[in-house]
């Protein structure tokens, strides 16, 4: 990210964590920004997220044959959510892929760019066409967040073509600025989310927010994150959980064939054994994650992120399937707590035990 466009976000009141000075903690205005986001507009910094650039002519098949989702039918301005998975199909990553004329672009969570970086190159193979690139530090990322995206977009000038479809983008001029323009916000809620060069990252940002779009930093983000269900890697995501277990069944291709963890996620599929599914959990206090949670006096999950509401707290917590699901009362630590459905959770797998 530009030092511009911190100094543009810093002079609108943008404050950084010193351990994470790329992305803007907050604009002292969380209530305002949740507000946008539920009701107007907020835009979002996401550029501390990686991006890497998949292309040559085997870059379908050599994705197809990595993660989770079906690559092989999409089309240039199509795009779709696929998982990283072990062998053992434990996760790694949710990842949005990005289709275009002459290559993949994969949106990543900022602490895996450098393992899913090694990963893929690991299994490029000397046959295969495919090029891997980082492109992190010449793009910035941002996502608008609301009911209000089109409204904003339009206003400033921006005709989409792309449907409805989740994912779908295209690549246009906002303001002589080259943005590609993605549909979905990356939280349960509409939006979008915008890729540009770095060079221009601060102008877009002044454009959008010149258009009214609300500041919004990482801190609430990472509340809306957790009330809506969306799984972090280190947190909801890593070597002891899988996609099911995540809910992240539409990132799932049933019918694709062979890829690396497909065997085991076939099996869990067919057999019926996800044995535990990520909730979420209302809390009246805030609760450290990692806090065994009991029923009875019995262990039955594991809080995995809490973050305080103006409803109390909520946290995200793996519950073991045989204990039940919503309305479902615990003590996570010494707290009584409520398991509660979020958005961003499809629970399929509930119902068929």
């Amino acid at each position: 990210m530009s030092q511009t466009l911190q100094e543009i976000q810093r002079s609108a009141g943008a404050t950084f964590d010193p351990a994470q000075v790329q992305a803007p903690t907050s604009f002292g205005n969380d209530a305002a920004a949740i507000q946008a986001a539920r009701q107007g507009v907020a835009l979002v910094d996401l550029s501390h997220w990686g991006l890497l650039k998949i292309s040559d002519e085997d870059r379908l098949r050599f994705l197809h044959n990595q993660s989770t989702n079906d690559f092989q039918n999409l089309k240039p301005g199509q795009g779709c959510d696929t998982v990283f998975v072990t062998s053992t199909a434990r996760t790694i990553d949710l990842v949005t892929a990005y289709v275009t004329e002459e290559a993949v672009l994969l949106l990543v969570s900022p602490n895996r760019r450098q393992q899913l970086l090694e990963w893929l190159d690991r299994y490029i193979f000397p046959m295969d066409r495919v090029e891997l690139a980082d492109i992190s530090q010449d793009s910035a990322i941002f996502s608008l967040v609301g009911p209000e995206s089109d409204t904003l977009l339009s206003k400033a000038g921006v005709q989409l073509s792309i449907g409805e479809a989740y994912a779908s983008h295209q690549h246009l001029t906002l303001n002589d600025i080259e943005v590609r323009i993605a549909r979905g916000s990356g939280l349960a809620l509409p939006g979008y989310t915008l890729i540009v060069p770095t060079s221009d990252a601060a102008k877009l940002w002044q454009t959008l927010t010149t258009a009214n779009a609300t500041p919004m930093g990482d801190r609430v983000w990472q509340q809306l994150r957790i009330e809506q269900g969306r799984p972090l890697p280190d947190y909801e995501l890593t070597e002891d959980y899988n996609p099911l277990e995540a809910g992240l069944w539409n990132t799932i291709s049933f019918d694709k064939g062979c890829y690396i963890g497909q065997e085991t996620i076939a099996r869990l599929n067919t057999y019926k054994g996800v044995k535990q599914q990520l909730w979420g959990v209302r809390l009246p206090a805030p609760v450290e994650p990692g806090t065994v949670i009991t029923m009875d006096g019995e262990k039955v999950g594991k809080l995995t992120s809490c973050t305080p509401t103006e409803h109390g707290c909520i946290g995200l917590a793996y519950i073991r399937t045989k204990a039940g699901g919503v309305g479902l009362k615990v003590k996570v630590g010494e707290i009584e707590g409520e398991v509660v459905d979020v958005p961003f959770l499809t629970h399929e797998y509930q119902g068929s035990q």
